[in-house]
């Protein structure tokens, strides 16, 4: 075994990232809280390994990189472990320093200078800040999950977050202190840190004494003393001299950069304009007197930030009131053709009862961002809103109410009076969702909203039935239903939860005290008649062998041949079954031999059919025992499970129980296991209409989108059973049908699973003709009993289309948007509804509901999770938009239905993903970062964190376009139309071939539904085209004040305007509010026909926009090539402030026109003092840094005067006997005759790549040496 030699001091943050690590390794190292012996090591942490001849890795990195190795926590791939190295750098040079600087007074490590403290605690923001607007989009710093990078620089900044870190601080530090509780709240975290209490006041404290006496390294020693260095050990090497020097050095420097900046903050400051009011950080409000439906104030100056509160206020009510979102806007009538198009989608109704959560919010994210796009492009658009009566969610909540207050059931009110109680909790609570879905921008028509239960909409459904009853497509049957106890309904399967169990598992079930055991497989004998021999069953469900009627064995099993024929005997009862031959039976599982229960089990009522045995009930409604014998009879389900199991064992023949994973049915509603019980119900006849179903999709009349998903589909309609459209509730649509008494003793009575006495009408009195037609008798000898059940919520779904509209009865409506064009809606329900519109779409009027199906992916959280309320991740969007503390999600949790037991468990799961509780995001963002997710076939894993970074990009776009209007300034006026005209500079042309391609992408993207690439279109042209680059490029242009400078900036400007309008129309879409705040603000090419709101402004098109040069792209992408690497190398020689002249060598003459062209570009983008091209062997002075930036293009910055050379060359030459003798050591190491055998292979493959390291790093540092050396 491994062994670790650590310090145990809790604040010791160079032992305590290698314990990290531990928690992530497979096999554990063992750990001792003591100095390693002298000859073993002479610092802690060190690691001895094992199997490797005792090779020692020394030094916090090295451990924790080897063990978070072994636990797959160091990277997935190279790229991944480069990027945890450079922050294990991070970590260890930039961080650590000024943490220690800060922390270390406060713990009495050293003395106190409170002006160095000052600095130092100014140093530390600035770095945290450089850090969090790193972490802004993003959860963790390498990954989608915690690695080595997360573990090292969170305890790089432990010690500021235990001491020295205000409140104050970590509300400007926002996304580090995010990240930091994110982090410490790991499970791994927790197990060696414990509870982390964050600083509240920056004052001196007494740190904790480590635990084991024999511990003398303390935080400060292990923390300050170079690594290689002991407590109390040999003098120091020449080495460790030099990088302390080193570090005096910049400790020094920091220092006086620190004094200079506090004589700054002594000058007088000037005043500052007046902001808008801000009711906290970061939070702007919209405080001009708007009536709703009134436009919003666009005249005011925009604030200083971007704020969602700000942005998003008003606009909806006003585009709602001036009718952007109906179908008749800027058209004379709705019949009059457009040539453009017809646009129609309804939305997937959400449940009356229901409220937003993610999965809801990426559903019309996608269909507002495909309706405003289909509208901007002048189709007549419609996107129609609808809510489900959702029979039992519905029920259930208004049930729970009357008990509640009332102490009522709904049978004490009786059917009407319960009913209308529904309707009236309806009216109250019901339109909630409506409100959430405005609030996510849903550019929905509200005039033609419908409710399933409307009588328009209840007309149709009672058509509907009537129609396929009369022609027999309906019918009435009794069969097995998933049947809830507790609802006392059938329920559908998409309402029936599997719950998987490995093994014995007790479950709570309502109506029971204790927990029920499932998840074992009871094995049991029944005795052969007339002899000794006997039949060894077994089942997961015992009490239901009361049920029994057969055994059944396979034909071919030659242990039961000579069975034949035979009948074995019913231990609680006379009752004698036979021994039955079915194909069915698997003769290799457990005896070969099968129970068979046909009124309780799918599988053995199809065997009871084919040998027609008796089907015995023994369940009644309720789930209580009958049709069996005492002392059985009347007992509940559950409990008649024990007792039987009990009379087996009495009766000896009880053989075993053991152990059986397996899938348990649960009611979704009422948490209630699922039971297979015989009930006359109505079912739909599928066949016919599956295969149309199937046939309009294999004939490419309907697409599905994606089309992994066709094989579902086919598999579904191809083997469709017939549908159950019962429900025995009181609320919904109750069955237009009618059980028909005769009173004539001519005609003999009825029974109910008899279809001929069942007859459907439209009213009782069309009911009552139909009969008496039928049985040929006069109406007055007929008597009607309706059915009580009501139908399945999905059958009135499965209309939706139609009844929206108004069918069976003709309407403008129906003529124009039926046909629909697209139904967009999850894949988990493809079946269960889009299925069910088609082949009844199909069945009623002969046309699809629609063209297109796009099935978005299942929204997950950001560890892959199915989105559950036990688990504390389902998230309502409106807290992502408008932000919520971490206590206000626990609250929500109080308020939920989940047992005190779940609700603990969701607030562990709430703690760890949102520590600081959900930040302010905005519609806007969150709409955005929906869109960017969904890639086709692949489920979302959403970081509600990672929604913020859109934010950031909202205050990015919010600043260039206040940049930009300035630049524009007061008397622009854009020209009539966006087009070229002759002059546009270099950087003119090539923003345009980006906008014009942007265009093309966002075009191909929405008509092939591929959303990430529509908003990484959008993103980058706005952020890294436009703003890291054009911006930059023309701001010479605007400051040159002669004529040549005015008239392109002239040109400039017509360019800039022509980018913000269009970028802004590509974004309309996706990102409504902010589109339309800034647009708005935009002078108008032709104010006098301008459309009033981007959202009925045309959408970009490719052939307006049409100057993609492939040629300018080229040649610009070469030129950001230089840039970049004069970039770097300024970076390398730290010339932050300095400009130096770069002279560019280009292999030949066409290279250097090319950089001749964009050498203001260059120039201004490189920050340098000019550039000068060279081509081919002309001489470059001496005294330059030199860099490849391409196979054309060497890049030689000058440095000589700028640096001081003799320095740089100590310094540089310190480094490179650094580096010689790690190598010498190395490769010592390496070159021993067993490493190769002893040293594990992930260790050699460390070496290696660190020895590799060191090499390429003591090349660069050779000829940097040498480079100054010709300087000199």
């Amino acid at each position: 075994m491994d062994t670790l030699y650590i310090s145990s001091h809790p604040d010791d943050f160079r032992s305590l990232l290698p314990l990290i690590a531990v928690e992530f390794c497979p096999s554990p190292p063992r750990i001792l809280h003591q100095d390693p012996p002298p000859e073993v090591a002479r610092s802690r942490p060190a690691l001895v390994l094992a199997g490797a001849g005792g090779t020692v890795l020394g030094g916090t990195s090295a451990v924790s990189w080897y063990l978070a190795a072994a636990g797959k926590r160091a990277g997935s791939d190279k790229k991944q472990e480069s990027q945890v190295w450079q922050w294990l750098s991070f970590a260890e040079n930039e961080l650590t320093p000024v943490a220690c600087a800060v922390a270390f007074p406060l713990l009495g490590i050293m003395g106190v200078d409170k002006k160095l403290q000052q600095s130092s605690r100014a140093e530390l923001l600035r770095v945290l800040k450089a850090l969090d607007g790193t972490l802004a989009p993003r959860t963790f710093l390498v990954g989608e999950s915690v690695t080595l990078a997360d573990a090292a620089v969170a305890m790089a900044a432990l010690l500021p977050f235990k001491y020295a870190l205000e409140p104050a601080d970590r509300k400007s530090l926002v996304n580090v202190t995010r990240w930091f509780n994110t982090c410490v709240n790991q499970p791994q975290f927790l197990k060696v840190l414990g509870k982390i209490s964050l600083c509240e006041k920056m004052l001196p404290v007494t740190p904790k004494p480590s635990a084991p006496s024999n511990v003398t390294v303390t935080a400060a020693t292990d923390a300050a003393k170079p690594e290689s260095a002991p407590a109390n050990g040999p003098p120091k090497t020449e080495a460790q001299l030099k990088k302390e020097a080193k570090k005096r050095e910049k400790m020094e420097k920091f220092q006086q950069k620190k004094d200079m900046e506090e004589k700054k903050k002594m000058q007088p400051q000037t005043e500052k304009k007046a902001k808008p009011e801000k009711k906290e950080l970061g939070v702007i409000t919209y405080n001009v007197s708007t009536p709703p439906g009134e436009k919003k104030d666009v005249l005011s100056p925009l604030p200083d930030s971007y704020s969602p509160q700000y942005v998003e206020a008003a606009w909806y009510s006003w585009w709602e009131k001036q009718g952007f979102f109906k179908p008749e806007y800027g058209r004379n009538n709705l019949s009059e053709p457009n040539p453009r198009g017809v646009f129609m989608m309804c939305i997937p109704p959400p449940n009356v009862t229901g409220s937003l959560h993610l999965g809801h919010a990426l559903t019309n994210a996608i269909q507002d961002c495909l309706t405003r796009w289909h509208r901007m492009r002048g189709e007549t658009t419609l996107w129609n809103p609808g809510c489900d009566h959702a029979g039992i969610a519905t029920q259930v909540v208004v049930e729970k109410k009357l008990m509640r207050e009332r102490k009522m059931t709904r049978h004490d009110l009786g059917r009407e009076n319960f009913i209308q109680e529904v309707w009236k909790w309806k009216n109250e609570k019901g339109d909630r969702i409506y409100h959430q879905l405005k609030k996510l921008g849903s550019s929905l028509d509200w005039d033609r909203a419908c409710f399933t239960m409307d009588d328009k909409l209840s007309f149709a459904v009672q058509e509907a039935f009537i129609r396929m009853h009369e022609e027999g497509v309906i019918y009435r049957s009794k069969r097995l239903v998933n049947w809830s106890c507790t609802l006392n309904s059938a329920i559908s399967d998409i309402e029936v939860d599997k719950k998987e169990l490995t093994g014995r598992t007790l479950l709570p079930v309502p109506g029971y005290k204790d927990k029920v055991e499932f998840g074992v497989l009871v094995s049991f004998s029944y005795k052969i008649e007339g002899s000794d021999e006997e039949v060894i069953v077994a089942t997961t469900r015992i009490e239901t062998m009361l049920g029994d009627t057969a055994v059944a064995v396979h034909p071919e099993d030659s242990r039961y041949k000579h069975l034949k024929g035979k009948m074995v005997i019913h231990p609680f009862c006379d009752r004698k079954m036979p021994i039955v031959f079915d194909d069915f039976v698997d003769m290799n599982f457990g005896t070969g031999a099968v129970k068979i229960t046909p009124a309780h089990d799918h599988n053995d009522y199809e065997v009871g059919e084919r040998h027609k045995l008796p089907f015995i009930n023994i369940l009644d409604e309720n789930g209580f025992l009958i049709n069996v014998p005492p002392p059985f009879l009347g007992m509940k389900r559950f409990e008649a499970r024990t007792a039987v199991l009990q009379a087996l064992k009495d009766r000896g023949q009880f053989k075993e129980v053991k152990d059986n994973p397996m899938v348990v049915p649960v009611c979704s509603r009422s948490k209630d296991i699922v039971e297979p019980l015989l009930k006359p119900q109505w079912y739909v006849d599928c066949r016919e209409m599956g295969k149309q179903a199937a046939d309009v999709v294999r004939n490419g009349e309907l697409k599905i989108i994606p089309d992994h998903h066709l094989k579902t589909w086919f598999n579904w309609m191809d083997n469709i059973r017939d549908w159950c459209i019962s429900r025995q509730l009181w609320w919904g649509h109750r069955i237009p049908a009618y059980f028909v008494t005769v009173n004539d003793p001519a005609v003999k009575p009825g029974e109910d699973m008899d279809g001929h006495y069942w007859v459907s009408g439209r009213s009782e009195q069309e009911a009552r003709d139909k009969a008496a037609k039928r049985f040929n008798v006069t109406a007055d000898k007929i008597s009607l009993r309706q059915d009580e059940d009501v139908l399945d919520t999905w059958f009135s779904s499965g209309i939706f289309p139609l009844s929206i509209f108004g069918w069976p009865n003709e309407s403008e409506d129906l003529r124009v948007f039926y046909p629909g064009t697209l139904l967009e809606t999850g894949h988990d329900i493809l079946f269960f509804w889009v299925a069910r519109m088609v082949m009844m779409g199909l069945k009623l009027t002969g046309k699809l509901p629609f063209k297109e199906v796009y099935l978005h992916a299942v929204v997950r959280d950001a560890h892959g999770r199915k989105m559950s309320k036990s688990l504390g991740n389902v998230i309502d969007p409106l807290d992502v938009i408008t932000g919520i503390s971490l206590e206000g999600l626990y609250a929500q949790l109080a308020d939920s239905n989940l047992d005190p037991l779940e609700i603990e468990k969701a607030k562990q799961g709430q703690k760890s993903d949102y520590p600081t509780g959900i930040p302010e995001c905005g519609t806007d963002a969150l709409r955005f970062a929906l869109c960017a997710y969904t890639s086709q076939g692949r489920d979302i894993n959403l970081d509600v964190n990672r929604i913020l970074g859109y934010r950031h990009f909202c205050n990015k776009l919010w600043n260039a376009v206040k940049f930009a209007m300035r630049t524009l300034g007061e008397g622009f006026v854009p020209s009539e139309k966006a087009q070229l005209c002759g002059s546009e500079s270099v950087s003119d042309r090539w923003i345009l071939s980006r906008l014009s391609a942007a265009v093309a992408l966002c075009d191909g993207g929405f008509k092939a539904y591929d959303f990430p690439t529509i908003t990484t279109a959008i993103y980058n042209f706005w952020l890294y085209e436009l703003c890291d680059v054009y911006l930059e490029c023309v701001k010479p242009v605007f400051s040159r004040t002669d004529s040549e400078g005015q008239k392109q900036a002239d040109v400039c400007r017509q360019t800039l305007y022509t980018c913000l309008e269009v970028g802004l129309r590509l974004l309309s879409p996706i990102m409504p509010f902010v589109s339309e705040e800034l647009f708005q603000r935009l002078p108008r090419r032709r104010p006098r026909d301008s459309p009033p709101s981007i959202s009925v402004t045309p959408y970009p098109d490719t052939a307006e926009f049409c100057w993609h040069s492939e040629d300018v792209d080229r040649q610009m992408e070469f030129v950001m090539s230089v840039v970049r690497t004069i970039r770097s190398l300024r970076a390398d020689y730290n010339l932050t402030k300095t400009r130096a002249d770069c002279f560019l060598q280009c292999i030949d003459s066409e290279t250097a026109a090319v950089v001749q062209t964009y050498s203001l570009q260059i120039q201004t983008l490189s920050y340098s003092q000019a550039i000068h091209s060279v081509v081919g062997d002309a001489a470059i002075p001496q005294g330059c840094a030199v860099a490849i930036a391409s196979d054309k293009c060497t890049v030689h910055l000058m440095l000589k005067g700028l640096i001081d050379l003799e320095k740089e060359v100590t310094k540089l030459t310190a480094k490179r006997g650094e580096l010689e003798k790690q190598m010498e050591k190395m490769k010592e190491k390496m070159t021993k005759n067993d490493y190769k055998e002893k040293v594990p292979v992930k260790v050699q493959e460390a070496d290696a790549e660190k020895l590799r390291q060191n090499e390429a790093e003591l090349q660069k540092v050779k000829e940097a040496i040498e480079n100054f050396r010709k300087m000199m």
